[in-house]
């Protein structure tokens, strides 16, 4: 376990410092930043401290260095338009993704698990079928066109759920059933593949052959085996959840991480943007991992085949 624990650790921490010199790249190539951080106005002499000030001077390896030391201790500089530390805009805004993303998995487990469980046990029945209904019309949606309907309805028809901003549990229904619509059909066909596999196993045959009660053997021995890769898929959902959320966030104005880089892909403000990506892209890694651990805790064969 401790091996394949270092080796998944160094895949991540190889991945990170390729997405880190992607960013470091596609910075440059956006061209000289001082055009943007200072005024129409100024002389060739302000030009000259900005680009010392920044290390623009030094050789491109020595920035591409300096570059890696400052994202590694969480220094991505000022925002062009607030000038305000870019860690600041981050840690304001990510709380709302994550309580965004971790309601919507909540919703979509708790919608998927149950309907894919008895959609499997009920197969061919009127329950299966609507069912997969569900699931089709769950992953074919679009997810800003569910999330304008559902605001065309219930914010502006009924006027019974707030239609966008961040405040009390109910500005969360819309967003996070938008949001957790399409992945809990996913994960309804999941479970249900996953139960008509455990289902004729040879061991709930023996289970009901020894007299066990229906419940029991679903729910004990059922659903506890068909829950290994619905678990390890809901924990790489959340990780999804928040680095894809931004359609979502838009739609309802919330004021979440992904709606803040769209704000700063239009404002042109790069700093933001770029710690943005960096941090998505390190929540994201990190889940993975953490995904990877998890079944390889649940499932040991997979660390023998990795090892």
């Amino acid at each position: 376990m401790a091996s394949y624990l270092v080796g998944r650790a160094f895949q991540t921490v190889l991945s990170m410092l390729v997405v880190v010199s992607i960013v470091f790249v596609l910075t440059r190539l956006s061209g000289n930043p001082i055009y943007l951080l200072l005024d129409v106005n100024a002389t060739q002499r302000d030009q000259e401290i900005l680009t010392r000030h920044l290390g623009l001077d030094k050789p491109l390896p020595v920035q591409y260095g300096i570059y890696v030391m400052n994202v590694a201790v969480g220094d991505f500089g000022n925002s062009i338009i607030s000038r305000r530390p870019v860690t600041e805009h981050i840690w304001e805004r990510l709380p709302a993704t994550v309580e965004l993303g971790f309601v919507a998995m909540f919703l979509s487990v708790l919608i998927g698990v149950p309907l894919g469980m008895y959609s499997a046990v009920r197969r061919g029945g009127v329950l299966d079928t609507a069912a997969r209904v569900f699931a089709v019309l769950g992953q074919s949606m679009p997810t800003f066109w569910l999330g304008l309907m559902l605001i065309l309805f219930f914010g502006v028809v009924l006027g019974v759920l707030p239609a966008g901003g961040r405040g009390g549990l109910l500005h969360l229904v819309l967003p996070a059933f938008t949001l957790g619509y399409f992945t809990s059909a996913a994960i309804l066909r999941l479970t249900r593949s996953a139960m008509l596999e455990v289902l004729g196993s040879d061991y709930i045959k023996f289970a009901r052959l020894k007299g066990l009660h229906e419940q029991v053997v679903l729910w004990k021995h059922g659903l506890r085996n068909a829950l290994l890769p619905v678990v390890t898929f809901a924990v790489l959902l959340f990780v999804q959840f928040l680095g894809g959320a931004v359609v979502t966030e838009t739609v309802f104005a919330w004021p979440g991480l992904g709606r803040l880089i769209l704000e700063s892909i239009t404002t042109r403000d790069y700093p933001v943007v770029q710690a943005g990506v960096l941090v998505l892209s390190a929540l994201y890694l990190t889940g993975n991992l953490c995904v990877d651990l998890l079944y390889s805790y649940l499932n040991p064969r997979i660390r023998h085949v990795s090892s």
